[in-house]
């Protein structure tokens, strides 16, 4: 059994909660909140005893093995490394942290500490994006990738209206690319490694993060083109060009349905059924590879997450969004 506390008591939380539940070996046995009020409201309905309202002291405790963190974005390297510090195996929500240097800290403190980390970025695990990487060979010789996430924030007109929360605010390590962005940066990662040359435009709020932006990376035999909003939505597919054909992926950050479309216009659905909630299997992932005192994720891995953390990086900087924490 892993025992199992979250930092962090909003939707994604639940979420998480929700699909784990599921696992065989999963346990909820603490919770983390700023208030006191918040956290045993949180805690009340997983029926969860022990509750924290300081960092230093939950870190300490010896009732989890694990920790869920899902607090904003600039938290996560500190958070992550006070947890791994004192023992604990720390699942992270993407982005992992605001920069490349804080990612290699974090990683250098898992190997230091001999616990697992890992970014939960559902997608890659995801039934239908292994369904891509096994069918893959088929459409020959990549040639581009093409991914679009665009989703209008449920923030966004309260910021019109002046209000500028955290989905905004660079002290958060905030911002489409880093939201929404990074759903679609991942799996090209894990597909293909790291490209070449990024070059990065956006749209830049007056708060000083992206409202959306689109990025253009260079490989030695094929490109990509990525395209990402947190200010309006999209419904066009994603899709994988190769010489042979190119495979259409519905959603990106979720597949669904993917096909081959071949050059002789004939069709292939490899879609393959999804019975569990998406969060399911990066959770399932992460309690397996503890278990098995596995070290590191072969999909979400280490190096996926560092080179995620560099391409996210360097083309904030060729965008002028700047965090904090880079300085």
């Amino acid at each position: 059994m892993v025992r199992f506390a979250v930092v962090g008591t909003n939707w994604i939380t639940e979420s998480f909660i929700e699909a784990a539940k599921n696992i065989d070996g999963f346990a909820l046995t603490a919770v983390y909140s700023r208030t006191e009020d918040r956290a045993k409201e949180f805690a009340g309905k997983y029926n969860v005893e022990n509750i924290y309202t300081n960092l230093q002291e939950m870190a300490s405790s010896d009732e989890f093995d694990a920790v869920y963190i899902a607090s904003p974005n600039s938290f996560h390297a500190s958070q992550a490394i006070l947890m791994m510090e004192n023992g604990k195996h720390v699942l992270c929500e993407k982005p992992l942290a605001s920069n490349t240097a804080e990612v290699e800290a974090m990683v250098q403190c898992a190997k230091d500490h001999n616990v697992v980390l890992m970014e939960a970025l559902k997608t890659t695990l995801l039934p239908n994006f292994l369904t891509i990487k096994e069918h893959l060979h088929k459409i020959g010789t990549v040639r581009r990738y093409v991914a679009s996430y665009c989703q209008y924030s449920s923030r966004y007109d309260r910021y019109k209206q002046g209000e500028v929360l955290n989905a905004f605010n660079p002290v958060f390590s905030n911002g489409s690319l880093m939201d929404i962005g990074v759903y679609a940066v991942y799996p090209l990662v894990v597909l293909f490694g790291e490209p070449s040359s990024i070059n990065g435009q956006c749209y830049m709020l007056e708060s000083g993060v992206d409202g959306q932006g689109s990025l253009l990376l260079q490989y030695d035999e094929m490109d990509a083109v990525i395209t990402y909003s947190k200010i309006t939505n999209s419904y066009i597919p994603s899709e994988i060009q190769g010489e042979h054909g190119s495979i259409i992926v519905d959603k990106i950050h979720t597949p669904e349905k993917v096909i081959i479309k071949y050059k002789d216009d004939s069709e292939e659905d490899i879609t393959v059924k999804q019975n569990q909630h998406s969060m399911y299997y990066e959770a399932k992932e992460f309690i397996y590879l503890i278990q098995n005192n596995a070290g590191e994720s072969t999909v979400n891995s280490h190096v996926s997450s560092i080179i995620t953390a560099s391409i996210l990086e360097k083309a904030r900087r060729q965008m002028g969004v700047i965090y904090p924490a880079d300085k």
